[in-house]
């Protein structure tokens, strides 16, 4: 992949982790959720719809040769809400919580502003605006 290429796959993962975990305000608080635990609420269907866009963010990910260590870490953060999230509710109230796409974008990030700082130099990294 070019650098063009490159920044626009960086760029389409920030914007679907952005939308599936922090999309919408809830007024009156600073707090966010996205569509992931809106899914998740369609029983069955719902959170294994959650995990194959989780999956994708990770597919893509992937083309930035990220480390197996960083890898692994990423499919546990997708596979621990995939899990706890398919229990009724209580699931659903953890995957507005976890947040695991924002969660491997942060992980994404420090590995690009490790490897290719032109990259993370482009916009401000999610890491430092969310807490985990």
């Amino acid at each position: 992949m070019n650098h063009i290429e490159r920044l626009a796959t960086l760029n389409r993962i920030r914007k679907f982790s952005r939308l599936m975990d922090s999309a919408f305000g809830i007024p009156g608080t600073k707090f966010r959720i996205g569509l992931d635990p809106i899914i998740g609420l369609v029983p069955g269907a719902g959170d294994l719809v959650d995990t194959a866009f989780s999956a994708y963010l990770i597919y893509l990910a992937t083309r930035f040769n990220i480390p197996r260590e960083t890898l692994g870490k990423m499919i546990y953060n997708i596979s621990l809400e995939a899990v706890i999230g398919s229990v009724p509710l209580v699931g659903d109230i953890f995957d507005a919580f976890y947040k695991s796409n924002m969660r491997n974008l942060a992980l994404l990030e420090e590995h690009l502003e490790a490897v290719e700082p032109e990259l993370a130099e482009v916009a401000k990294p999610v890491s430092e605006s969310i807490k985990m």
